[in-house]
C-alpha cells in the first residue's frame, strides 16, 4: 500500500529533525526538499525527486542518511535525481 502525499511529507520532514525541513510534492509527483540546519547555518535543496523513489521506509531512510551526510560535510553536491545547493 502506497503512502499518501501527506504521510510521505510528514515522514520525510520528521526524519530530518532537529534540522528544519520543508517537503513539497508537485502536481507531477516530483518531490522538493529544503533543509536548513540552524546550528551551522548550512542549507541544501533537492528538487525533482520522483515520488516512486520512496516505495519503502528503507528507501526513505537511505535518502535521509545521504542528505544528512551531504549537509554535514557542507559539500552541496547534488543528490541523484535532484539538484542541491549549499
Amino acid at each position: 500500500m502506497a503512502l499518501s502525499e501527506l504521510e510521505l511529507r510528514h515522514i520525510i520532514e520528521r526524519s530530518f529533525l532537529p534540522i528544519q525541513c520543508k517537503c513539497s510534492i508537485d502536481s507531477r509527483g516530483d518531490i522538493s526538499i529544503e533543509l536548513l540546519d540552524r546550528s551551522t547555518g548550512s542549507n541544501m535543496a533537492a528538487r525533482g525527486i520522483p515520488r516512486s523513489r520512496f516505495e519503502s521506509c528503507r528507501e526513505i531512510s537511505s535518502f535521509v542518511a545521504q542528505m544528512r551526510a551531504q549537509l554535514s560535510f557542507g559539500n552541496g553536491k547534488a543528490v541523484a535525481g535532484s539538484s542541491a545547493r549549499a
